[in-house]
């Protein structure tokens, strides 16, 4: 069973090996910059940009503050809350914030 599930695999990765080939393809891959790996820098950092996380600018004072409050009570999630911040802190020992 073992040397089957082998053979095919092998089999169907060298399918895919000689149909993915071609010369075209390979007299292209030559030169770095007609391969389109390469990209400017603004390009790179605009694709490869992530949305921050924004959940501390969308709590007002008061919700920031009863969030404090609820983990105070818990030791490990006061000292995290200290290193870490009060979103960190709250959401690994209480889960997602309520409001």
């Amino acid at each position: 069973m073992k040397t089957l599930t082998i053979l095919l695999l092998s089999a169907l990765i060298g399918l895919c090996a000689c149909m993915g080939v071609s010369d075209t393809t390979v007299n292209k891959a030559d030169s770095p910059s007609d391969a389109g790996v390469f990209v400017e820098r603004e390009e790179a950092s605009i694709a490869v940009r992530q949305k921050r996380a924004t959940a501390a600018a969308d709590l007002s004072l008061a919700q920031l503050e009863s969030l404090r409050e609820v983990c105070e009570a818990n030791l490990d999630c006061e000292n995290m809350m200290d290193t870490s911040g009060i979103i960190a802190a709250y959401t690994k020992h209480y889960g997602p914030i309520p409001f």
